[in-house]
């Protein structure tokens, strides 16, 4: 479970693309439909907008239920070049003991931020450095980074889609972008490998732990 913080980490965040609208079906393409709408949003650096965004992770647990977590404290900074994506970075940090569940038993949240498991105590924070994005096709970009997670620092892939954003304007003065992000590691690569199920059963706890993120990102002000 305690990979779960990874994800985060991860995680956050996407390098956008230009989106090409559909021409109808049957119809020829115009010009209009065929050309890519304009990315407005500014390059420059984003902030992440914790009002609306969320860092959510699951594990199998007994191979009956996909069991959901959160943590509800993590901040991320994107370097953000609508022109060229590839030169975009995004850093992401996350704090292991916001890990927030769904009406936990007495001392079950303790015990995940325990050394079992989590070790928040020893290890405070979780922290993602993105490393590349490759453009994989309108919209969407697989970013590669590095996770540290319970001492260990490991590369993992994220797989992400620009939602859309806009330049500054008299309702929203800062330029705002969103991304969806997900990626699945295993909690053992961190040293996290209590409770995995023996090979053969689903007995435990998934070694796999899937990470999903939303993220909004406040930019460059509107130029007065």
């Amino acid at each position: 479970m305690k990979s779960v913080l990874l994800a985060v980490a991860l995680v956050a965040s996407a390098a956008p693309l230009s989106h090409a609208a559909p021409a109808a079906k049957g119809a020829a393409k115009s010009e209009s439909s065929a050309a890519p709408q304009p990315i407005t949003a500014p390059a420059g650096a984003y902030k992440l907008d914790k009002s609306h965004s969320t860092l959510l992770f699951r594990v199998s647990h007994l191979g009956f239920s996909n069991y959901r977590m959160r943590f509800t404290r993590f901040d991320a900074q994107l370097q953000f070049d609508p022109s060229n994506p590839s030169a975009s970075t995004v850093t992401a940090t996350i704090d292991p003991a916001s890990l927030d569940l769904p009406t936990p038993p007495a001392g079950f949240v303790e015990t995940l931020l325990g050394a079992t498991w989590l070790d928040a105590k020893r290890y405070p924070e979780i922290s993602f450095r993105s490393t590349g994005v490759t453009v994989t096709a309108p919209n969407k970009a697989r970013i590669v980074g590095d996770l540290t997670l319970h001492g260990v620092t490991k590369p993992i892939t994220l797989d992400a889609s620009f939602n859309g954003g806009y330049a500054g304007n008299e309702m929203d003065p800062n330029a705002r972008i969103g991304f969806s992000a997900h990626g699945t590691f295993k909690r053992s690569d961190y040293g996290v490998a209590y409770g995995i199920p023996a090979p053969g059963t689903t007995m435990g706890v998934s070694d796999a732990v899937a990470v999903s993120i939303e993220a909004e990102f406040s930019g460059p002000a509107h130029p007065k």
